[in-house]
């Protein structure tokens, strides 16, 4: 714990309620790994030692070090963890600390959600998604196995990445821990579907997952809009930021110009074999030497699914149709990558870390909803009302809709955008931003002075 300056013991020496104070000023330069401090609620901890055992990880403190992060404790926390604090108070207190009306709105709501047991209410939609997924992989698998039509092996196919698709919303709620009862059992949930049956580490997805909630569309903290040289969803990217979350560059070079010069053409194809990407990211964090929590049964959960996996492949009659099986089941579960790009990729989009005292503001400014009918819930894994979901991460899916007209009426009382398009625009929108791009993309070796007025007149975000 470093010393106080001259400029907090000035603080400490005017205040007559008995209590030790710091300035925010001060509190920014507890923003290193060695030296983290966070204010919750006007307290400030030093979380220094905890973030090595933090359950979300460390990246959601490193991003959030140095600042007041009560809106965003708030949203990820339940009740009980409320009882760590104590332990981890520095005993000063800030000395400027001020809550904005919109978060004093936030924190109501927060509060009543609790109050009203919604947290705790998952509904039986797990049942359903779950009878719903046996139902898929079991007729994948006869269709496989006892059939020799070519085109019941590609219906197979589809089944299987339609069957992908739901496990992914079951795995993000697991993440979320929202799927099961206790934090054991959505701990086994996530390995099991995301692992086993997906391919897809967990514990990858919470690393990632959890900085993106936190650093919602900011370029080089979220590692969701860190996808050159393939993607970019703004000219700031042309720059070569250094990425946070991956501790390295992003380079923008000749190879990734040409392929954002055509990205609106590429965006469908991309997403079609985007699952690729992930099976990659997985391998590459499971051999790593990161720090990975379960590690060991991540490693064996994704064993089982390299294991069952190319067994099913192989019962097919040629090479043609296996092929053609891998293409078909990638190509429908693209289907939910786009669905999880369109909610952000249009959205507005800075740089530099998240700010703590403006949580709200950040969330509804880079998130688009999807507005749907309620019979297409269970499509969307109500993540069509994304902007919901990053308010409340912690509120099971069953809630979301009933809470949008709460949520809309919250950002129309303080002049906050409140975006909801319908499927087909929102891909419209999202092209859009991609074309945009791409054509600042080709004149990027003009910088001075056209893409000055690019910059002036058509910046994203």
């Amino acid at each position: 714990m470093g010393s106080p300056s001259t400029s907090t013991i000035e603080v400490l020496n005017s205040v007559t309620d008995g209590k030790k104070y710091i300035t925010s000023e001060e509190l920014q330069k507890h923003n290193k790994p060695n030296d983290l401090w966070i204010s919750i609620q006007g307290k400030v901890y030093n979380v220094t030692e905890w973030s090595k055992q933090h359950p979300g990880g460390d990246t959601p403190l490193l991003n959030l070090s140095g600042q007041d992060a009560t809106d965003a404790f708030i949203a990820f926390h339940p009740g009980t963890a409320w009882a760590n604090l104590p332990n981890l108070f520095t005993g000063y207190h800030l000395s400027d600390y001020h809550v904005s009306e919109v978060s004093k709105d936030y924190r109501k709501l927060a509060s009543e959600f609790s109050k009203s047991g919604m947290f705790d209410k998952k509904g039986h939609g797990v049942i359903y998604s779950l009878s719903f997924v046996s139902l898929l992989l079991s007729a994948t698998v006869y269709g496989v196995l006892y059939s020799s039509s070519f085109w019941v092996h590609m219906l197979s196919g589809a089944l299987l990445g339609l069957a992908w698709m739901q496990i992914a919303y079951l795995g993000h709620d697991a993440g979320h821990y929202q799927m099961m009862s206790t934090r054991g059992w959505n701990k086994f949930a996530g390995i099991f579907i995301g692992n086993c049956i997906t391919g897809i580490s967990i514990a990858w997805w919470k690393w990632t997952h959890n900085a993106h909630h936190i650093a919602c569309n900011s370029l080089d903290y979220d590692p969701d809009l860190q996808h050159l040289p393939m993607l970019a969803v703004s000219n700031k990217l042309f720059t070569s930021l250094t990425s946070v979350f991956y501790g390295r560059q992003l380079t923008f070079n000749p190879l990734a110009r040409f392929f954002i010069s055509y990205q609106h053409y590429t965006y469908y194809p991309i997403m079609a074999v985007a699952r690729v990407n992930l099976y990659l990211q997985t391998v590459l964090l499971l051999l790593s030497k990161r720090k990975v929590p379960d590690k060991v049964a991540n490693i064996l959960g994704t064993l089982i699914f390299w294991t069952w996996f190319p067994l099913l492949v192989s019962c097919l009659p040629n090479w043609g149709e296996r092929v053609a099986f891998v293409l078909v089941s990638f190509c429908v579960t693209g289907i939910q990558h786009v669905q999880f790009t369109l909610n952000h990729f249009a959205a507005s989009v800075y740089v530099g870390p998240p700010k703590g005292n403006d949580w709200f503001e950040k969330q509804t400014a880079g998130t688009i909803d999807i507005s749907c009918s309620s019979w297409m819930d269970w499509f969307f894994g109500g993540l069509q009302f994304q902007l919901e979901h990053h308010l409340f991460p912690r509120l099971p899916r069953c809630h979301l809709r009933s809470i949008s007209p709460i949520v809309r009426e919250l950002c129309k009382k303080h002049g906050l955008p409140y975006v909801s398009l319908s499927f087909y625009d929102a891909n419209v929108t999202t092209l859009k931003t991609l074309r945009t791009a791409a054509l600042q993309a080709r004149d990027v070796t003009n910088m001075n002075p056209q893409n000055l007025v690019w910059e002036a007149f058509n910046t994203h975000g």
